[in-house]
């Protein structure tokens, strides 16, 4: 039986039924059919894929074209899940109307299905004209990477208590903008609590506690592939990067060796019944 399609208003009506929202990150189109079998509800295309698939040190060199390539990759797998995608620094915080056309390319170009902007109260004009011209926005405040520079590095965000109320009032203005969900990153639990209680829309965590309304985590560090650093509110459920790295170590000394290929991995004689499958 085939599943039916998750759209925007799909994760809404989550919220509202009490239930938990499972978000990751993919890049390309055989993880996105991965975790779309595996049942998540949103893949997103994040800028992240600057430091964990093309080796930035931070995700301010994200171009539209990064992220328009990366997002055809996502939508050919057809996936179940809703398809939101970032929109990197400086597509949007220019002026609204460079916010609705790089939304569009991202839409028209990428096959994404909402796109996801960095920012509270700053942001809510962007984003009120991009869902005005009907394209989905998911918010974001706390720990915005696109403003590290700012906040001085990726550190938590929301401890004293005028950052709180900041955190806070910018959800809300997000909400108000039209905003259908907002991603809640490097915040107290406490405070996220407060914000998932203040706001009637979905709040998605990531390093902000298990009172949101659903979860989101890099596909790279939840696998153990991006091995530079973990933050600490990321669960490894595997450590592919060790895998990987035996796997590879094996292949070079069987080659070296002389042991791969065998004869099982060769083409018999064609005259004899042989066939090749790939080239």
């Amino acid at each position: 039986m085939e599943r039916k399609k998750i759209t925007v208003p799909c994760i809404r009506r989550m919220k509202t039924r009490g239930e938990r929202i499972a978000a990751l990150t993919a890049y390309d189109y055989p993880t996105a059919r991965l975790l779309d079998s595996a049942g998540v509800e949103i893949l997103l295309v994040g800028d992240s894929l600057g430091m964990v698939v093309l080796g930035y040190e931070n995700t301010l060199a994200v171009t539209m074209g990064d992220m328009i390539h990366h997002t055809r990759a996502v939508a050919r797998a057809k996936p179940r899940a809703l398809i939101v995608v970032d929109m990197p620094f400086m597509s949007f915080q220019v002026d609204p109307t460079d916010a609705v056309r790089n939304a569009g390319r991202l839409v028209q170009e990428g096959g994404a299905e909402a796109v996801k902007l960095e920012g509270g109260t700053r942001t809510a004009p962007m984003v009120e004209a991009i869902v005005r011209a009907g394209i989905p926005v998911m918010g974001h405040v706390g720990l915005t990477p696109q403003s590290i520079h700012r906040m001085g590095g990726y550190r938590v965000q929301g401890r004293e208590p005028a950052a709180r109320e900041r955190v806070i009032e910018g959800a809300r203005a997000l909400e108000a903008a039209g905003c259908f969900a907002v991603v809640l990153e490097g915040i107290p639990p406490d405070l996220a609590a407060a914000v998932t209680s203040a706001v009637g829309i979905p709040t998605i965590g990531i390093g902000a506690g298990p009172e949101c309304d659903g979860q989101v985590l890099v596909i790279h560090d939840l696998l153990g592939v991006y091995e530079e650093f973990a933050p600490k509110f990321v669960k490894r459920y595997e450590t592919l990067g060790e895998r990987i790295r035996g796997a590879a170590e094996r292949y070079v000394t069987e080659v070296r060796s002389g042991e791969f290929p065998g004869p099982e991995h060769c083409y018999g004689d064609e005259k004899r019944g042989g066939k090749a499958q790939k080239g």
